[in-house]
């Protein structure tokens, strides 16, 4: 496994990032299955866990907490949760408020077991709260000894140049990452959101490189794959695939016969694709099974030489998402309510 150094915190991380969506309800409900996965990728070099409280509603980081209840394991890591989503009934348990963020760490705290969060995220823009509030906060809570550092996760890049302006006026705390989706299918970050990473010297982790399973190398023409968990969820909805998808499917169709002829596997060149951005620090793998984690642990020995890299290009061209609904956060400006009509 290679390291790299997360923004300008000096913490080194792993190039993967074991994310802990798939452990509990949403994915593998085996508990005792999850914990190993979890030992095998600290096996395996990764030393970054990503997860967060709605995951599973609290029960990923309870697996995650349970993985590290060994004190050496817990030292030798860096955990990230992330707050924002609804948890509960009460309509004030979600949201960037003061009021929730210094009663989530918390909890998220107890479910893990641990004294302090490594890296606390805020998982989405929050449009009914000022930036300062949650920045305040967080900085409280580095202060308090619950929080090492914080970051956002699927923030657009005009709001990340606002946190990092709001940060320096108030003397704040500031992200130190941000955690965009990002895979050769979903490329629109490339426009915006990593050059604003690089100049303001934050470390960026994506969440998706496989892209929810279309860059899992079950694509190729000709042949008719086994449905995926997705395709089951979607099917129990009663849910078609929508036009974005079906372009994703032809690409990775076209894909498959590229890694193929460079003979490499979809989610190697995938995860390698990646990891090759310049502003990328780690890339987030989520297995819900032992098998898809030992498919994912050697991408970073993949180097990509040029060829390939141009032909993707050719596929997918630079800071384009081929399904709009991949940037992962709809902005309010675009909700009915806020539009001339």
């Amino acid at each position: 496994m290679k390291y790299r150094t997360l923004g300008r915190t000096g913490v080194e991380v792993s190039e993967l990032c074991l994310g802990a969506m798939m452990f509990g309800a949403w994915g593998n409900p085996d508990h005792h299955d999850s914990v190993r996965i979890v030992h095998r990728a600290l096996d395996a070099g990764i030393n970054f866990i990503d997860t967060a409280d709605v995951y599973s509603a609290g029960e990923s980081e309870k697996i995650v907490g349970k993985a590290l209840s060994d004190g050496k394991r817990r030292r030798n890591v860096v955990v990230a949760t992330k707050a924002h989503g609804q948890m509960g009934t009460d309509r004030n348990a979600r949201g960037n408020s003061r009021r929730w963020i210094t009663a989530e760490v918390e909890n998220s705290l107890r479910r893990l077991g641990t004294d302090y969060i490594d890296l606390y995220q805020i998982h989405r823009p929050d449009p009914t709260c000022d930036i300062d509030e949650t920045l305040s906060a967080l900085t409280d809570l580095v202060r308090a000894g619950k929080i090492r550092y914080f970051g956002s996760s699927t923030f657009p890049a005009y709001q990340l140049v606002e946190a990092q302006w709001i940060a320096e006026r108030r003397n704040l705390g500031r992200f130190v990452c941000e955690q965009p989706p990002y895979s050769i299918l979903a490329r629109g970050i490339e426009r915006d959101v990593l050059p604003v990473a690089q100049q303001y010297g934050m470390g960026v982790i994506p969440w998706s490189p496989l892209n929810g399973g279309f860059l899992s190398g079950r694509f190729r023409a000709g042949v008719t794959p086994e449905p995926s968990h997705r395709d089951r969820l979607r099917a129990a909805r009663g849910a078609t695939e929508s036009p974005g998808e079906q372009g994703k499917r032809a690409a990775a169709e076209q894909l498959g016969d590229l890694a193929e002829k460079f003979g490499l596997t979809v989610v190697d060149m995938a995860l390698a694709f990646v990891l090759n951005h310049p502003a990328v620090t780690s890339a987030i793998i989520g297995p819900r099974t032992m098998e898809q984690l030992e498919s994912q642990l050697s991408a970073p020995d993949v180097k990509l030489p040029v060829e390939l890299l141009d032909a993707i290009d050719a596929i997918v061209p630079p800071g384009v998402n081929l399904d709009a609904g991949d940037a992962g956060f709809d902005p309010p400006s675009l909700l009915a309510e806020h539009r001339r009509r």
